[in-house]
């Protein structure tokens, strides 16, 4: 039921029947109410989510004083619902409605209350920037969009994710004719006194008298998407809706904002919105450890650099294992200090990584921050993480949002709530539909970051989350043209804010250096192209303020190795059955010969392979060739993507406890048993694993250095290693070379485009070189991984070797182009091109989605759920029949979506298409984003042995067995 004020107010008065807020509550919640609740939490957001350096950059882009801006940003936030004061927002709720339909004032169009591709945000932006026109708002001339007015207006109406287009000047003049759901009299009238009235209340007198640049309108969109969404909250609407009687007159809408402004504060303090302090000074102070060389260069040098030119971007290059991530967190917390940032992310290539740096940035902050800590892990599965979610919770349907109420109160299909075990922990609030990045601090995967440079739902909000923080990006080396692309966009906007950047990289060519330095400078305000060096290992600085590029500073390594190499020309006879004997000249006999040792005389082995179907052929064949190395326990081992969730954590667990780091004095003196594991490129960048061997199949150098530094990676000493495997500093890679139609270094047919051709050429003659001395780690490096994209490289080459590389490196460069071309189509501009039109950032393309990262575009990824059919008929999530298919009712809770998701592999989207034997799904999971897009596979024993589960699909046959999914001939 509705307000007691069966008559209209007359005069100036406002009008309470017009509800804001209805869904979950008891009655209806007046928009003027819900405009003053808005307003009240962005005060308290300004003062405790921004720093100082931002509020001053604010006011002095509006030229207001801090008090003034203040005050405007809070009368802008209490505005950004005025469009509901339309027909067809009102008319949602047809007992609402009906005490107004039928009166004189309330004129509109017929059918304009109907009119269902109006939405409430696109009635603010047309009606604001009139309002703000009759006020004094500086006016653009004959280009609307440049006016103050229709900027502020522009921004408002971007509260639900997107920007609406820019309006012009026959639209600004007579805007209810062109957009007939805004209606007339009345509701022109009360939009009119609610904007009186909110800008008395605020006190927002002050007229600005410029507009804000791109990045600064981002910052304050995202202040009023967050104070909408925290003053959205049923919870905080329902005690406070006013009595019945109460008329709105002025000293009730007073004493409303009194009320709203008490409750602010404690609704910012419940969702964790503080800010984290960076109090500790000195790398000491931060690490219960001595610095290595690379550290203490840094806790030397960076804080001399930061007072003198401010805060900025920081690129360390270093070999794995030789302290990044201490590095960067002592470089995040000294810029963080400078510009007063509020927290940071920390982005990560995969969810594994994510996984593993959660619980070092958890101890991190407890041990080195202060203020408000709230901890986020953000990728798609992270509740899954029993590290970060402990608690059982339901999880939620999908929810697009309820049109009369936004959908400000819906769950994150990927992130379930859980209480904070921690004090650096995320809340509930935090774990919320699109806000992880909102947190003090967070850490996850890259995409999280870079969908915020992607014209997607939300992505100003995104930027805004990265705006007052340090941004940091491990392996930076590791993206493609597109990904490496979307990065630079990012570092362009993060530039512009000011915010500070650590990258950090393994292996990193000085040209994809100086495209990150550049950008960032660029964002920054600072044009030309720099001539960035790195040095390897080392570290570089540039200012945001001054756009100064500090002289690349090296460090000594902390372990210097020299790896040697072994380059062995092989016939590619991996698809030959296990029971037939190797080939001479073949990858099976130099696969046997090289590990050899490890069998015979103990120690351990990496055995590197390019695809999952021939690391499974790999495994069959050494498990043939080796009986007893397979019959004992971890004697043999197989790790790769397309296991069963639950069964590659199993394996990784099980690898990291055998092969991972020595945590005593006994492991590291103590010999390890003979054990191979056979793996894919998994290994390279998740886990911290070290062997006494390291067998790779050809791959770009950058990758095969990766694999390297996995070879003796931990100090073991001399008995804990065996005597094949001495000296320590002398690693052994052994890299088989396939030989395809006699030529060597060319790629087998079964790798498909998972390398480009011309970089393993390259790759291969590079490593030739090296053969004789090896690779001295690391002071080849930083050389070689520029050397082997030298567009010189040829140079020397006998013709016939030259003409194929250039061939091949025409090829390279024509897809890395494409692929730079999509991702300058897809992605939004640069903070300089907006030109006072938001609506850039919102411009859509078709298949432009947050999943279009995730998928690392192209990645043909689907994700399959083995479903057994026992002998009786019944469906289990398991061959034994002891895990039953879960048939659950909406909402799946959060118990059954685990256990469904710890049973599904990812595999290769093709694998999926097509006819096949599959279940159909609880209509449930329909409901349930994590489970809408599973396949279920009826899989049958098979008649063979070993017993393998089958399901024929598309023409071939999908099986399942110990060595995970893989797909063969029908």
């Amino acid at each position: 039921m509705g307000l007691v004020s069966e008559v209209p107010p007359g005069g100036g008065a406002l009008d309470c029947r017009l509800w804001g807020k209805e869904k979950g509550l008891s009655r209806a919640y007046p928009v003027v109410c819900h405009l003053l609740d808005t307003a009240a939490v962005f005060l308290v957001l300004w003062d405790e989510l921004l720093g100082a350096q931002m509020r001053g950059r604010l006011a002095g882009a509006l030229g207001l004083d801090v008090a003034e801006a203040r005050a405007a940003g809070a009368f802008w936030a209490g505005l950004h619902d005025l469009g509901k004061i339309t027909p067809p927002f009102q008319a949602q709720v047809p007992a609402e409605f009906a005490r107004i339909k039928g009166e004189p004032e309330y004129l509109f169009a017929p059918g304009a209350d109907a009119l269902r591709a109006f939405r409430h945000e696109m009635g603010t932006h047309w009606a604001l920037a009139g309002l703000f026109d009759e006020v004094g708002y500086p006016g653009g001339g004959r280009i609307p969009r440049r006016a103050v007015s229709h900027q502020v207006a522009q921004m408002l109406g971007g509260h639900h994710g997107w920007y609406g287009a820019p309006l012009k000047p026959k639209e600004l003049a007579a805007a209810s004719a062109y957009q007939p759901g805004l209606g007339e009299d009345g509701w022109e009238e009360q939009r009119r006194r609610h904007f009186v009235q909110l800008r008395r209340i605020t006190g927002a007198a002050a007229v600005p008298k410029a507009g804000l640049p791109a990045e600064l309108a981002v910052v304050v969109t995202g202040l009023v998407v967050v104070s909408d969404w925290l003053a959205s909250q049923t919870h905080a609407i329902e005690p406070r809706l006013p009595a019945p009687g109460w008329r709105a007159t002025p000293a009730e809408l007073d004493a409303h904002w009194e009320g709203a402004s008490k409750v602010a504060g404690q609704l910012v303090a419940e969702a964790r919105l503080g800010r984290a302090r960076f109090e500790t000074v000195g790398f000491a102070s931060m690490f219960p450890f001595t610095p290595n060389p690379l550290q203490a260069d840094l806790a030397e040098h960076l804080p001399t650099l930061v007072a003198e030119h401010g805060p900025g971007l920081v690129l360390v290059t270093a070999p794995t294992g030789d302290g990044k991530t201490e590095a960067a967190l002592f470089a995040a917390a000294e810029l963080g200090r400078a510009a007063d940032a509020r927290g940071f992310y920390f982005a990560l290539p995969t969810m594994a990584t994510a996984n593993g740096m959660y619980p070092r940035v958890a101890q991190f902050a407890e041990r080195a921050l202060s203020g408000d800590r709230a901890l986020t892990l953000l990728h798609s599965t992270a509740w899954l993480n029993a590290a970060y979610n402990s608690e059982p919770t339901a999880a939620p349907e999908d929810g697009d949002g309820d049109a009369r109420n936004a959908p400000h109160d819906a769950a994150d299909n990927g992130e379930l709530s859980a209480g904070p075990a921690t004090a650096v922990a995320a809340g509930e609030w935090l774990r919320g539909a699109k806000r992880g990045l909102l947190a003090p601090l967070g850490t996850g995967t890259i995409d999280q970051a870079l969908t915020a440079v992607l014209p997607v739902s939300y992505s100003a909000l995104r930027l805004f989350g990265l705006s007052d923080k340090v941004f940091v990006v491990d392996e930076a080396h590791a993206y493609g043209p597109w990904m490496h692309k979307l990065l630079t966009r990012l570092l362009e906007w993060l530039g512009a804010f000011r915010a500070p950047v650590v990258l950090l990289s393994a292996t990193l060519t000085g040209r994809t250096a100086a495209s990150l330095v550049d950008a960032y400078r660029r964002g920054a305000g600072f044009q030309g192209a720099t001539a960035v060096e790195p040095r390897y290992p080392g570290w570089l600085f540039a200012a945001a303020a001054g756009g100064e590029v500090a002289a690349p500073r090296a460090t000594a390594g902390e372990r210097t190795r020299t790896v040697e190499i072994e380059t062995r020309p092989v016939a590619w006879d991996v698809a030959d059955a296990p029971e037939s004997g190797p080939r001479p000249g073949g990858r099976r006999a130099a696969l046997r010969e090289a590990l050899a040792p490890v069998v015979q005389d103990g120690g351990t082995a990496l055995v590197c392979c390019t695809t999952v179907a021939e690391a499974q052929r790999t495994y069959r064949d050494l498990r043939a060739a080796f009986p007893d190395l397979a019959k004992a326990d971890g004697g043999l081992r197989l790790l790769h993507s397309h296991f069963p969730a639950r069964d590659r954590q199993r394996i990784t667990d099980a690898c990291e406890a055998a092969y991972g780091k020595p945590r005593t004095p006994q492991d590291i003196a103590a010999p390890r048993p003979a054990s191979v594991l056979v793996a894919t490129q998994v290994v390279e960048q998740s886990l911290d694993l070290d062997f006494d061997l390291v067998v790779s199949d050809l791959a770009p150098l950058a990758q095969l250095l990766q694999r390297a530094g996995r070879a003796r990676r931990h100090a073991r000493g001399r008995s804990g290693r065996p005597a094949w495997a001495r000296p320590e500093d002398h690693p052994r890679l052994v890299v088989l070379e396939p030989v395809e139609d006699g030529q060597a270094g060319r790629p087998p047919r079964s790798w498909g485009s998972v390398y480009d051709p011309g970089l393993l050429r390259r790759t291969a003659l590079l490593l030739d070189d090296c053969a004789a001395a090896g690779i001295a780690v690391p002071t080849d490096v930083q050389r070689l991984v520029d050397l082997v994209y030298a567009p010189d490289f040829v140079d020397g080459l006998d013709e016939a070797a030259a003409r194929e590389i250039r061939r091949m490196d025409a090829e390279r460069l024509a897809e890395q182009t494409a692929e730079e071309h999509l991702a300058e189509i897809v992605d939004i501009c640069g903070p300089a091109d907006v030109d006072g039109n938001l609506y850039l950032l919102s411009r859509a393309e078709p298949g432009v989605t947050e999943e279009l990262l995730t998928t690392r575009l192209g990645a043909d990824t689907g994700r399959a759920l083995c479903v057994y059919e026992q002998h009786d008929g019944s469906l289990t999530l398991d061959p034994q029949g002891a895990v039953p298919l879960p048939r659950s009712a909406a909402p799946v809770p959060r118990r059954d979506v685990v256990r469904v998701m710890e049973h599904v592999a990812p595999v290769p989207g093709k694998w999926l298409r097509g006819e096949g034997d599959t279940v159909a799904p609880p209509a449930a999971w329909a409901k349930q984003a994590l489970l809408r897009d599973v396949v279920l596979l009826r899989m049958r024993p098979s008649s063979g042995e070993p017993l393998t589960w089958e399901c024929p699909f598309g023409g071939w046959i999908i099986a399942s067995s110990p060595e995970g999914l893989e797909r063969k001939a029908g």
